[in-house]
């Protein structure tokens, strides 16, 4: 009730839109007016629009008064028709924000402190780096931030400091009595600002007919990097400030919601320099004579950065002892830090008291960084988040390896991620590094110093311990995500080595370009044969000129031999032999799809060739395959601009809830949502435990994992709305390489379930043979994503013998013939990778179709000499500021939610021009500016922009929202493992005879299990087993939940992670002990989980662990054979019952 009654508080403003100003009048007439009404001072700001730059009043503004009791009598007034100001009756309602930001509470505008920002090396001891006075701090609990206002050589400077940042907050006394102090400790740095003033300048408001304001404003506030002499606010994590006696009021700090107060004092005192270098901080400097691998640095750098550790801890005793152990040792030691709920100040006992248990588990430790990366494609990859005042060393990760990192495996160790990330990690702005400040449509943008710092580390690398870290290139989703590959040359191999050993670029005259190309090694692939240049045959593209626009059909597709495919489907790891592949070899990068005819390994079109090189590895990406299909807000806009009933989505949505709602105790039910929703094959634990007779309710591993997947599909439905459509695929894009397919026709054969062939409904379905079927009649084909009405297109699905003849399964194959390609008329697709959206559900396909967008780029700018390294690295830094796809996605959303036209409107069709030429950037170089016009005030509720204001929707989107809303606002169940659950659950049917002799074994196996598990649930700060095992977190922090893109990326890692650790347990599994013996072993591992005996009441669950052998678990029951009692307890009992609690942003993403 608190937080709600905050969160309604925070939202008020003391602000009001004023309609109905005569135009003749002006700011000053109007604060006169309006304070003659209300009173002396209560009137602070006044702002009329005008239709150009001061030339003629639009008759509306807004007016900031001085007090929410100002405004609401200013309001009343109003509503009364008491406020006739020259004949006018002014109108006032609610609007969107203040015209100046400012405390709305007199006494929390506090002037005349003292700040002092540091780090604490105790908890009562915080080390002062640097201090200023005559601070002004502003408290504005009603934007969850302060500010402190400081003047440093005569500059004026704010630091913002947001409340969700903070980790504690503790009032302090300070040379007195009573608490006059506090002490704010920080997860994150504060964002920074420079003040700008001057004549030119575009200030936030100017003073003149149409402005006025009663403290001066004419300035502007503009981002800016730590402008300390020792880079102090980089460094520090502690923020000590001291107010004035006078100004304090009792409930002045009540508004944090994580306030202690400590009367002891606190310790104040000055400290030398810690950091390594002058502009990137804080790095830990090693003694020059302590020869500390650079590993072991790198982990004292990220438990300083993440505050497990102090930076003032790291002394030449923890150093001493850390560079005599073993790497591996040591590195195993510092990772337990992150178990750590609160920094730690004596790191040197902790080493000491972990030694022996480290010294144990080395023994049986798990694969080398090296032979992961060989042996399984696995590398372990070290991170630095880059701020504009810090850095952040993280990991090293496990991530899927790319060719150029496997090539040079021997020096993995070289390579590192870095991303240029806002103060909290999120996602940095392009008005942070640039922005508008001067008058005057001709004037310059103007780069700030955030700019510069983010060129100068691509320029001159960061430097950690002996390795200094240079630029390399990036891949184009780390482009979309900021993200470069560094790597630290040496004496055998440079970063210029590399680049020239992945190709020659010196032909490609485009910057944009050039930097895609050289990216395009690194994306995460497989590394499969080597095929020599005589088994690959080029063959020509197929293009039609139409309406003077050239048109490729076969746009970055070619074909390979079956006997090939299969060599290369077997060195992924596959069974049966797909019918695509997504490629890249040497300079080619494309799809290759399966020809029975074909005699060369591969075929591959000019379309497909980026640039020269002399690899000649075949690098496989990913794969054709069965997809489950989803609707989004994307496809459901478009379809309902196009007609489609809301009924059609708001049935399937039901029909997906109703599904969900019986997972948890329905075992064909839970069996349907993960083979259709989930797309897990027959060779998923889940399925087979299930197949097996497990009931939802019985098993708690089961029971866990079907709760986990159950809310992660609920969460996606809320807030993505991501319903799912039974007669749909996502289908990689393929060519009738036959030319038998017309203008307006797709061949598609699917992979099906036997029970989908039988359904009596499936008439649109020609059986092929017990696995495969050919969808006949109209299907709805678009991509993703997709903002034009003409981005979906409806074909006809045909049944051709010749294509059968082809094999070509869970591809979608579209014609050679026709105008205009049809991948190219959804969203400018082509067939290098595209994955496609087809359903064949007759209530979500249109009646009628729009014309397809002209999707036709601009010509990139082509230079008149080699692209260098440094326009490349500008070329970076230049998308960060015209990365305007968010922006431009969420605007269509809204205009179309409210557009009677809906995607169909001007401002929708704007913006779809727009994101087509923001997609493009990428190749072309030239930006999509989005007119301020077009920039949504207010969103819809579906949104969950709680910060913004809000509308309730009424349409489609809307609704469907709402219904989740109802639907899943309800009392939530936790999964809660317990002594009594495992005296009421164990399974006797699980153990064997003589299973007993392992349990030593099987014992210190879950325990390493355990042990890695634990320290990656602390690394993502994360609760539960089930979060860990897939991915969903529940909590998540601030920055995932507005980005989409880099959640979908740790939860890959995490995935991969947890994978490694059960391929390494497995395999510790089999080293232990005889094929005879294995059923005794996996026996004794479920012993180990489940028995009450091994169970503790304050450990976390580690359900997972038998499972990982759950194949002999199951073969144990089946021959055991007293069926699973379905009289057994049930899980009815087994959950804790939370707190209903309202929906947050956590659930947004």
């Amino acid at each position: 009730m608190r937080r709600e009654l905050i969160g309604a508080m925070e939202r008020e403003r003391p602000t009001l839109r004023v309609t109905n100003v005569p135009q003749t009048a002006i700011a000053k007439d109007l604060l006169e007016f309006l304070e003659c009404k209300l009173g002396t001072d209560t009137v602070f700001a006044i702002e009329i629009s005008t239709d150009r730059n001061n030339w003629k009043s639009r008759g509306f503004g807004r007016v900031q008064f001085a007090t929410l009791e100002a405004k609401s009598k200013a309001h009343l007034l109003s509503l009364r028709n008491d406020l006739v100001f020259k004949s006018h009756s002014l109108k006032l309602s609610e609007t969107y924000d203040d015209i100046i930001p400012r405390p709305i509470r007199a006494d929390h505008r506090l002037d005349g402190g003292v700040l002092h920002v540091g780090f604490m090396v105790q908890d009562d001891y915080l080390r002062v780096l640097e201090r200023w006075e005559d601070v002004r701090g502003w408290l504005m609990p009603e934007r969850r931030r302060l500010e402190f206002w400081l003047w440093n050589n005569g500059e004026c400077y704010k630091l913002e400091v947001l409340f969700d940042d903070v980790l504690e907050t503790v009032g302090c006394c300070f040379n007195g009595s009573s608490c006059n102090a506090l002490l704010l400790r920080v997860k994150y740095a504060p964002r920074i600002y420079q003040k700008v003033s001057g004549p030119n300048i575009a200030s936030k408001l100017r003073p003149d007919r149409y402005h006025i304001c009663k403290e001066n404003f004419d300035f502007l506030w503009v981002r800016t990097t730590d402008f300390s002499r020792t880079k102090a606010v980089g460094q520090s994590t502690a923020f000590y400030w001291e107010i004035n006696a006078e100004l304090l009021t009792l409930d002045l700090f009540s508004c944090f919601s994580c306030y202690r107060e400590d009367m002891k004092g606190l310790t104040l005192k000055g400290g030398g320099e810690f950091s390594s270098a002058p502009e990137i901080v804080p790095l830990v400097k090693g003694p020059s004579d302590s020869k500390l691998a650079y590993e072991i640095l790198f982990q004292l750098n990220s438990l300083v950065h993440t505050q497990k550790i102090s930076i003032a801890s790291v002394d030449t005793d923890l150093i001493d002892i850390l560079r005599v152990l073993p790497v591996e040792t040591a590195v195993m030691i510092l990772q337990k830090f992150h178990k750590l709920l609160s920094t730690c100040y004596n790191p040197v006992s902790f080493v000491k008291e972990n030694l022996p248990v480290s010294e144990r588990n080395f023994q049986s430790r798990p694969l080398s960084s090296f032979k992961r990366l060989i042996d399984h494609n696995v590398m372990s990859c070290h991170r630095a988040l880059v701020t504009p005042s810090k850095i952040y060393c993280l990991g090293p990760e496990l991530e899927t390896s790319n060719y150029v990192v496997k090539n040079f495996a021997e020096y993995a160790s070289d390579f590192m991620r870095v991303s240029f990330v806002e103060e909290d990690w999120g996602k940095l702005s392009a008005n942070a590094i640039s922005t508008s400040v001067q008058l005057g449509i001709f004037s310059k943008p103007f780069r700030t110093k955030i700019y510069h710092r983010i060129l100068s580390v691509l320029q001159h690398g960061i430097v950690i311990g002996d390795k200094r870290f240079e630029f390399l290139a990036f891949s184009a989703s780390q482009l979309r995500s900021n993200s470069v590959w560094m790597f630290a040359s040496n004496d055998k191999v440079t970063a210029e080595d590399v680049r020239e050993w992945m190709g020659c670029f010196k032909k490609i005259r485009s910057v944009s370009k050039c930097a895609a190309r050289m990216g395009q090694l690194f994306s995460s692939s497989l590394p499969t044969l080597v095929v020599p240049v005589q088994d690959v045959k080029i063959i020509p593209d197929i293009e039609v000129t139409s309406d003077g626009i050239n048109y490729c059909f076969s746009d970055g597709i070619g074909k390979i031999s079956l006997p090939f495919a299969r060599e290369v489907a077997q060195k992924c790891g596959l069974n049966d032999t797909p019918s695509a592949f997504q490629i890249r070899y040497g300079g080619y990068k494309g799809v290759v799809a399966v020809d029975r005819n074909s005699f060369r390994k591969m075929s591959l079109r000019g379309s497909m060739h980026k640039f020269e090189s002399k690899i000649r590895m075949l690098n496989v990406t990913k794969w054709s395959e069965s997809m489950p299909c989803f609707l989004n807000r994307e496809i459901v806009t478009l379809l309902s601009t196009l007609g489609i009933k809301d009924e059609a989505f708001e049935t399937l949505q039901q029909e997906q809830l109703h599904l969900l709602g019986q997972m948890l105790t329905n075992r064909e039910a839970a069996l349907d949502v993960l083979q259709s929703l989930c797309g897990a094959d027959s060779q998923n634990i889940l399925v087979k435990m299930l197949l097996q007779g497990y009931e939802p309710n019985v098993e708690p591993y089961l029971s866990m994992m079907l709760l986990a997947n159950h809310e992660s599909l609920l969460s996606d439905l809320k807030c993505r709305c991501r319903i799912y459509v039974p007669k749909g695929q996502v289908l990689v894009g393929c060519l009738d390489e036959t030319a038998t397919l017309n203008y307006g026709q797709v061949y598609v054969r699917l992979s099906i379930k036997k029970a989908e062939l039988e359904h009596a409904d499936q008439n649109f379905f020609h059986k092929v043979d017990e696995k495969t079927a050919i969808v006949i009649g109209k299907v709805v084909v678009t991509k993703n994503p997709c903002l034009h009405p003409g981005d979906v297109r409806v074909l006809e699905a045909v049944y051709e013998a010749e294509l059968e003849d082809k094999g070509l399964v869970d591809c979608l194959v579209f014609p050679q013939k026709g105008e205009r390609p049809h991948p190219n008329e959804c969203s400018g697709g082509d067939l290098d990778g595209d994955q496609f959206f087809i359903s064949w559900d007759k209530d979500l396909i249109p009646c009628q179709t729009d014309a397809p967008m002209d999707y036709t780029g601009s010509r990139p700018r082509i230079m008149d000499h080699e692209v260098t390294l440094e326009e490349i690295q500008k070329f970076f830094v230049d998308y960060m500021i015209n990365d305007t796809l968010g922006a431009i996605s969420t605007a269509h959303l809204v205009h179309a939610d409210r557009e009677p036209d809906k995607a169909r409107s001007e401002k929708c069709l704007e913006l779809a021009t727009l994101h087509s030429m923001a997609v493009d950037f990428a190749k072309t170089g030239a930006p999509a500016e989005m007119p301020r016009s077009l920039k949504p005030r207010e969103f819809p509720d579906f949104m969950q922009r709680v910060d913004k204001p809000m509308y309730a929707s009424l349409g489609v989107l809307g609704k469907l929202y709402r219904a989740t809303i109802n639907s899943t606002v309800q009392e939530r169940s936790k999964f809660v493992w317990s002594k009594k659950m495992a005296e009421a659950l164990y399974d006797h049917d699980l153990e064997v005879n003589g299973f007993e002799a392992f349990l030593s074994t099987a014992q210190t196996h879950k325990d390493m299990y355990e042990e890695k598990m634990s320290f990656l649930m602390n690394y993502y700060e994360v609760e539960s087993e089930d979060e860990i095992l897939t991915g969903n977190m529940r909590n998540k922090a601030t920055f995932l939940q507005r980005d989409n893109r880099r959640y979908g990326d740790m939860k890959d890692r995490i995935l991969l992670f947890m994978k490694n650790l059960q391929r390494e347990a497995r395999e510790r599994f089999e080293n232990s002990c005889k094929v005879g013996e294995h059923q005794r072993l996996a026996s004794a591992w479920y012993h180990v989980t489940y028995h009450t005996n091994y169970c503790q009441e304050s450990m976390k669950s580690c359900l997972s662990f038998p499972w990982i052998v759950g194949d002999i678990l199951l073969k144990i029951k089946s021959v055991n054979s007293r069926e699973i009692q379905r009289e057994q307890p049930v899980f009815s009992h087994v959950y804790h019952k939370s707190p209903r609690r309202p929906a947050t942003r956590d659930e947004s993403m």
